[in-house]
């Protein structure tokens, strides 16, 4: 039996490529006939750009830019000829910004623009660059910025560009922005299709989780209408439009980005078409499994590639409730690591004996079944 392991990290306890390892090692325990090929993902979350560099053969390199409270910081890319891969996450990604100063509107995307506006003066020809994780709800005010975009208001006073100059911008300025921007290819990854704004756009669904005020959403959503409808009014009708914050509405209006599936490019970037043709078995997973999963995060998207007739098991963290039965997108049988989260840090601890667990309870039903 071959098994191709393609599992998304599990947030707050392991990485995809531990998570993949782990996996291995249970199923060998009980299968020790089986091959296996380990294939961890990202969907164009937090850790998508590390998995795709390591696979790729892709060179680390750190670029000092603005960081979020306006700092000097340390922005990490990875290159390989033409080609640079990115993440928001790395800037200003919701795990590394302190509750206390979760404040969307004022936290700064300033240095995303300048890494991009300095990758184009180097001479990079291709960006793909990660929206999941953001801490940010500025419409990508700040990303433009950093790319030579000002923003005046309505007396031509420069404004500073962050989420809560939106409502007050009357007249954009591009010219500082340095032709070399129009030479990038850029691919914006996202796992998620909401519209830039509305009861399904970046500030309803997603700023609450940021530390947005629930009685500030129909204020600041307004805002970032009256802003693109100066910008770009035909960003309104794109999915996607709303990942992080707005800013791939910013990638597409003002860097010409195109808005990608992030676990679809992933899935081609790593051949994986090719791989899973030879596999007996697939294993997906992520942390949590749920009806936002089924948009096509990474377990469901590699489900929905996996051909007719190929077995896919999902090994997750915890179950959502709520979940459809299954068979469901090509899965057959999902299962849980834990049956609920109690003590979060004691379980994370345990994720990985827990996924080896897991797996090898699952190698020995599949052991005892017809799959040859």
């Amino acid at each position: 039996m071959h098994i191709l392991i393609a599992p998304d990290s599990f947030k707050g306890s392991l990485g995809a490529p531990e998570v993949a390892q782990a996996l291995k090692e249970g199923f060998a325990v009980a299968l020790p006939q089986a091959t296996f090929d380990l294939l961890p993902l990202g969907d164009g979350g937090e850790g998508t750009m590390a998995i795709l560099a390591q696979a790729k053969g892709f060179k680390k390199t750190e670029k000092q830019v603005t960081g979020p409270w306006g700092q000097d910081f340390m922005l990490t890319y990875y290159h390989k000829q033409e080609t640079a891969l990115l993440e928001m996450a790395d800037l200003v990604g919701l795990a590394s910004i302190p509750q206390a100063k979760r404040k969307p509107l004022e936290l700064q995307t300033r240095g995303l623009g300048e890494l991009i506006r300095f990758l184009a003066s180097q001479g990079f020809k291709k960006l793909y660059l990660g929206l999941g994780g953001s801490a940010t709800n500025d419409g990508g005010l700040g990303l433009a910025a950093g790319l030579g975009y000002e923003f005046f208001d309505q007396d031509q006073e420069l404004l500073p560009a962050i989420g809560a100059s939106l409502g007050k911008v009357a007249f954009i300025s591009d010219q500082k922005v340095p032709a070399s921007i129009k030479n990038l290819q850029i691919s914006v990854l996202t796992d998620v299709t909401n519209p830039l704004c509305g009861p399904k756009g970046a500030t309803f669904v997603f700023a609450g989780q940021k530390g947005l005020s629930e009685s500030q959403f129909r204020e600041v959503d307004q805002a970032m209408e009256n802003f693109y409808q100066m910008a770009n009014p035909a960003i309104f009708s794109v999915a996607g439009a709303g990942a992080g914050g707005g800013l791939a509405a910013a990638l597409v209006t003002f860097a010409g980005g195109q808005i990608v599936s992030g676990i679809d490019t992933c899935l081609d970037l790593l051949g994986f078409d090719q791989r899973v043709a030879v596999a007996d078995l697939v294993i997906v997973g992520e942390g949590r499994l749920d009806r936002q999963s089924l948009a096509g995060k990474t377990p469901i998207g590699v489900a929905r590639r996996t051909p007719q007739g190929t077995p896919v098991i999902a090994i997750c963290g915890s179950l959502a409730a709520d979940l459809p039965s299954f068979p469901l997108e090509n899965i057959v049988a999902a299962f849980p690591i834990i049956p609920d989260l109690g003590n979060e840090a004691a379980t994370f601890a345990a994720s990985q004996q827990n996924l080896i667990r897991t797996a090898r309870n699952i190698g020995n039903l599949l052991h005892l079944g017809s799959i040859k």
